[in-house]
């Protein structure tokens, strides 16, 4: 089972912050911290999205992109 959908969240808001101030202080996108921050980011995004199903029955009102053909 998932943990707490709050514990989750909270997790998730603090990879966002994280992933900001990797962009922001990166050097591209290759950069090997805005790369781990991006990885960060897509578990705690996972994790918050399983914890709101497993809790509420919820699902998220967006999905992550599979691919970076999804990008261009």
């Amino acid at each position: 089972m998932a943990q707490d959908a709050r514990q989750s969240l909270n997790q998730f808001v603090a990879a966002l912050e994280r992933h900001f101030e990797a962009v922001a202080s990166g050097r591209g996108a290759d950069d090997p911290a805005v790369l781990q921050s991006y990885e960060t980011l897509k578990s705690a995004f996972l994790d918050y999205e399983e914890s709101l199903s497993d809790q509420f029955g919820e699902l998220l009102p967006m999905e992550l992109a599979e691919d970076e053909d999804d990008w261009a």
